[in-house]
């Protein structure tokens, strides 16, 4: 799942995690455009850092299948509970607002649908079909749950075939109980693995770091994500949603993403996005090449 942080940062935090707010001209035409047509996108609910920067190179995120997740990750500021029925009509609302917004590549993400017999794949599938139809220019990263590793549900996706599919491991194998509850750590490396031996061109995951995760335990993790033929890695320090979410223990230096950035291309990665404010989509107009 995407996770994005807050604009103001209290006093105390490094001053790399500082952000500007965004500026630029197709920021505010964009932004003008959410507001006048309420379009739903990842980047303004979450206040993303890199809402300027990404939206400059026609690049948005939007989340689908509703607001309340099934699963209570402890680093996720997503609503937990019993989600609301599916929208059927949510793929075109999807397809209509990235055409009002002329957005040239878009990522898509979605909360997780334990509820649903086909994980809200169905729903996937549509969105993807919905989007090509509406915006046959624009290219597509989707950001997937692991679908509870049911491979029935990970081939709709497939057979959409997008540019890019991205699943998030989100921390190390030792963290994974606590960061992630109900997902697997080896279940995420397979369904990575799978999307590739079923043909998918990009594979992508991300690492959040700051969690009390050490060194040589993230290194294994970039392997273990090579060893599953994945494509493309981001790597971004985490930040506490609420008091509520399990807290920061470090805050991780840009020297160290840079570490774990040379590490990475090192490693054969084709893309590796490694600082404190990268997001699961950042510069993700760049890993279609």
């Amino acid at each position: 799942m995407e996770t994005v942080l807050e604009n103001t940062l209290p006093v105390g935090k490094p001053k790399w995690l500082r952000v500007k707010l965004p500026i630029g001209q197709k920021y505010t035409e964009l932004r003008g455009l959410v507001d006048k047509y309420k379009l739903n996108t990842i980047c303004t609910s979450g206040s993303c850092p890199n809402m300027g920067e990404c939206w400059g190179e026609g690049t948005a995120t939007f989340m689908i299948l509703g607001n309340i997740c099934t699963r209570s990750c402890g680093f996720c500021g997503v609503k937990t509970g019993r989600p609301e029925t599916v929208d059927w009509d949510e793929p075109e609302k999807v397809a209509r607002s990235i055409k009002i917004m002329n957005i040239k590549h878009a990522v898509i993400t979605s909360v997780d649908r334990d509820d649903l017999k086909d994980g809200g794949s169905i729903i996937w599938i549509e969105t993807i079909k919905a989007i090509r139809r509406m915006n046959p220019n624009t290219t597509l990263e989707t950001l997937i749950p692991d679908f509870q590793g049911i491979e029935r549900n990970i081939d709709r996706i497939v057979e959409a075939n997008p540019e890019v599919v991205s699943h998030n491991v989100e921390t190390v194998r030792r963290l994974t109980r606590e960061v992630r509850i109900q997902a697997k750590y080896d279940r995420s490396l397979e369904v990575l693995k799978y999307l590739k031996e079923q043909g998918i061109n990009r594979t992508k995951s991300g690492i959040m770091l700051g969690l009390g995760e050490l060194e040589e335990e993230v290194f294994q993790t970039m392997q273990d994500l090579r060893n599953a033929n994945v494509d493309i890695v981001t790597i971004g320090q985490y930040l506490q949603p609420s008091k509520k979410h399990l807290p920061v223990k470090e805050f991780i230096t840009p020297e160290q993403f840079a570490k774990y950035e040379k590490f990475g291309l090192e490693l054969g990665f084709r893309h590796v996005e490694s600082g404190p404010l990268v997001r699961s989509s950042y510069k993700a107009q760049k890993h279609i090449l």
